[in-house]
Order: structure tokens, then sequence, then C-alpha cells
């Protein structure tokens, strides 16, 4: 294995990881806004009402896209393998 494999699976790498991790931050972060300016325009300051909305919010998008990540992750496995076995 040269410098060339070894780039080509960290891009790879990363690109698994925003592809897991991208769709629960970006829900995360349009909830915690939505959240915030609820609360700031109704004056309601309750911490608990910043977690439940978005633990049963994230929990949905992450069995929406349990696929996508399986996929992710199968066909990394598959590209590391691969050179591994070619190496």
């Amino acid at each position: 294995m040269d410098s060339n494999d070894a780039i080509q699976i960290a891009y790879a790498a990363l690109i698994v990881v925003l592809t897991v991790a991208g769709p629960l931050l970006l829900t995360s972060l349009v909830i915690g806004v939505v959240i915030g300016l609820l609360q700031a325009l109704t004056q309601v300051q309750e911490m608990t009402l910043t977690f439940v909305p978005k633990l049963v919010v994230m929990g949905l998008v992450f069995m929406l896209c349990l696929p996508m990540i399986g996929d992710a992750l199968s066909g990394f496995m598959t590209q590391v393998t691969d050179r591994i076995v070619a190496g």
C-alpha cells in the first residue's frame, strides 16, 4: 500500500463519516434553532423542552437513514478489504 492508497482510504473514510453523521447533525441543528426561536418568542425557558423533541426527531431520522448508513459502511468496508487483499 502506497501513499496514494492511504489518501484514497482517508478520503473515503471522511465521506463515510459525513454520510453517517451529517443527517443527524443537520437535524439536530434545525430542531435546536426552531426550539430556540420558540423559546425566545414565548419566553419559556424550560430545559427539558430542548432535549425531548431533539431525541424524538433524531431517532426518527436515524431510523429513516439507517439503510443509507448501512450501505455507506458496507461500501467502505468492501473498499478497504479489496485494498488489503489486492495489496
